[in-house]
C-alpha cells in the first residue's frame, strides 16, 4: 500500500464514521503519514514504509476498529522509531516528564523524611517533573534540528 493510498484509506474511514474516539486515531494516523509524505525520503526509504504499511494488513476489517487502528498506530510508531530514526513530536518531552515523576516520587520519599512526608513527595514530584520537562524539551528540539521529527 503506497503512502497516498493510505492517505485515502484513513480519509475514507474518517469520514466514515462519526466516534470522537476514532476520529482522534484516524487524524494521528494521517499527520503521521502527510509528514511522511512531505520528508524527503529515500526511495528504499519509501518502499520500506510501504512494505511495513502492507504487513500491518490495514484492510483487514475487525469489529473494533478503535482498539485495531490505536495498535496499528501504536506499531507504526515504534517502526518508525527503530527503522527510521523518526519520532512524533514531544516524544521525549513525555518521556523526560514521566522519568522526571518517578525518580520525583523516589526522592521525594528520600527527603520527605526532612520535611512533613506529603510535602515531600510533593516537591520531590514537582522538582523531578520540572526536570524532566527541560531535559526533554532540550531533546526534543534537538530531533528537530536533526530532522527526525514527523
Amino acid at each position: 500500500m503506497t503512502l497516498q493510498e493510505a492517505s485515502n484509506f484513513f480519509k475514507s474511514l474518517k469520514n466514515g464514521t462519526n466516534k470522537e474516539s476514532e476520529i482522534k486515531i484516524y487524524e494521528k494516523l494521517l499527520y503521521i503519514i502527510n509528514a511522511l509524505q512531505s520528508k524527503e525520503l529515500s526511495k528504499d526509504e519509501i518502499k520500506s514504509i510501504e512494505s511495513e504499511l502492507d504487513r500491518l494488513n490495514l484492510e483487514s476489517n475487525t469489529g473494533n476498529n478503535k482498539k485495531y487502528f490505536n495498535k496499528i498506530l501504536k506499531q507504526f510508531k515504534e517502526y518508525l522509531k527503530d527503522k527510521h530514526s523518526l519520532i512524533p513530536a514531544g516524544y521525549y518531552t513525555n518521556i523526560g516528564i514521566s522519568f522526571g515523576a518517578a525518580f520525583g516520587v523516589v526522592l521525594g520519599v528520600v527527603f520527605g523524611a526532612r520535611f512533613e512526608r506529603s510535602l515531600g513527595l510533593a516537591l520531590g514530584v514537582s522538582l523531578g517533573m520540572l526536570i524532566g520537562l527541560f531535559i526533554g524539551r532540550r531533546m526534543d528540539l534537538q530531533a528537530k534540528a536533526a530532522g527526525t521529527v514527523l
